[in-house]
C-alpha cells in the first residue's frame, strides 16, 4: 500500500513539471520578453544576496553562502510570480473578444467579496453580444461583451429592471473592450475593485440572492476558462 502512494506521488510530479513547461511555452509565444524577465527576477534576488553578504557576512564564507542560497531562492520564487502574472496575461489574450469570455472572468478572477454569475443575463443570439452581472461591496455591475455600439442599450435595458427591483442599489456600467471608455478583459476585476463601497457583505448576499431568484435561465453555454485555454494550448492557434 506504501509502495502504491509512493508511486502515485512520484508519478504525479513529472505531471506538474510539464504543466508548468507547457505554461511558460504559452506564455512565451505571447510575450517575448516572458523568459528575459523571468531571468531577471531570478538574478537580481541573487545579486542583491550576494552584496548583502559581501557587506554584512565580513569575509565569513558560510554566512555569504547562506546569503546567496537566500537570494537564489528568493529569485526562483519572484520568477514563478512573474511567469504567473504573465501567463494569466497571455491566458487572457487568447480569449480576448470571444463569446463567453467575460463569465469566465467573473467565475474565477473576481476578489475583494465581489460575486459574479458566469452565465450572461441578457444575450443577443444573432451577435452574440451579451450583458453579465457582479454583485459586490461597490453594488451591482453591469457588463457588457461586445461592441458598446450594439451593446448601450442592452446594458441600459438591464440597467432599468434592476433599478426596479433594487432602486437604492448603486448599478455601474462596463463595456469590455479596448476603445474609449471602455475596459480591457483583463482589466475588469480591477474596475469593479475601484467601485465606492456602499454595501456591507451581508447586504451583498442578500442582494445576489435577490437578483438570481428573479432570473430565468437562458439556453446559453457557459464561459471560456483561461486555465482549460492554458492546458490545451496546442489545439489553439
Amino acid at each position: 500500500m506504501a509502495r502504491s502512494k509512493d508511486s502515485a506521488s512520484s508519478s504525479k510530479e513529472p505531471g506538474r513539471l510539464k504543466q508548468m513547461w507547457q505554461v511558460f511555452q504559452m506564455t512565451r509565444r505571447y510575450d517575448s520578453t516572458a523568459p528575459w524577465l523571468m531571468l531577471l527576477g531570478f538574478l537580481a534576488p541573487i545579486a542583491l544576496g550576494l552584496g548583502l553578504a559581501l557587506w554584512l557576512s565580513e569575509g565569513n564564507g558560510f554566512t555569504i553562502a547562506l546569503w546567496i542560497i537566500a537570494g537564489a531562492l528568493a529569485g526562483l520564487l519572484l520568477a514563478m510570480v512573474i511567469l504567473g502574472r504573465l501567463a494569466e496575461r497571455a491566458a487572457y489574450a487568447q480569449i480576448d473578444g470571444q463569446p463567453g469570455a467575460v463569465g469566465a472572468v467573473l467565475r474565477g478572477g473576481l476578489r475583494g467579496g465581489w460575486i459574479g454569475n458566469e452565465m450572461p443575463i441578457a444575450v443577443n443570439g444573432k451577435t452574440q453580444d451579451a450583458v453579465y452581472r457582479a454583485v459586490g461591496r461597490g453594488g451591482i455591475a453591469l457588463i457588457g461583451e461586445g461592441p458598446s455600439s450594439r451593446t448601450t442599450r442592452m446594458l441600459e435595458d438591464e440597467q432599468r429592471k434592476v433599478a426596479r427591483i433594487l432602486p437604492n442599489v448603486p448599478i455601474t456600467l462596463i463595456t469590455v473592450g479596448h476603445g474609449d471608455g471602455e475596459v480591457p478583459l483583463r482589466k475588469i476585476p480591477a474596475a469593479l475593485r475601484k467601485a465606492k463601497k456602499s454595501l456591507t457583505k451581508p447586504e451583498v448576499l442578500a442582494v445576489s440572492n435577490r437578483l438570481n431568484s428573479l432570473q430565468t435561465s437562458l439556453p446559453i453555454p457557459k464561459g471560456i476558462d483561461p486555465m482549460k485555454v492554458r492546458s490545451q494550448r496546442g489545439r489553439m492557434r
